[in-house]
C-alpha cells in the first residue's frame, strides 16, 4: 500500500530583528515547524554573524501543486518611492 503524498508549502515569514530591521524569508515545508527551522537556517546562512531574531512568524501559507503560487515581496526602496 503505497503512503501518502505529503503536502507542501510555501511559507512568507518575517523576522523582526533589533534596531527594527526586518527579514522577509520564503521557505518550502510540508509543515510550520519546519518552516520555522528552515527560515532560521536560512538567516543564519544569509547573516555574517547570527543576528538575534525578536520575532520570527508566519505571515502567508501557501498550497505548492498549484501553476502562480508565489508572492510579492516589497522592497524598502519601493516603499520610500
Amino acid at each position: 500500500m503505497a503512503e501518502p503524498e505529503k503536502e507542501f508549502y510555501l511559507y512568507k515569514l518575517e523576522a523582526v530583528l533589533p534596531a527594527d530591521r526586518l527579514l522577509t524569508v520564503i521557505v518550502i515545508a510540508d509543515s510550520d515547524e519546519k518552516a520555522f527551522a528552515y527560515a532560521e537556517n536560512n538567516i543564519v546562512r544569509h547573516t555574517i554573524v547570527p543576528p538575534k531574531i525578536e520575532q520570527l512568524g508566519i505571515v502567508q501559507k501557501k498550497p505548492l501543486g498549484r501553476g502562480g503560487v508565489g508572492y510579492v515581496v516589497e522592497t524598502s526602496q519601493f516603499a520610500d518611492s
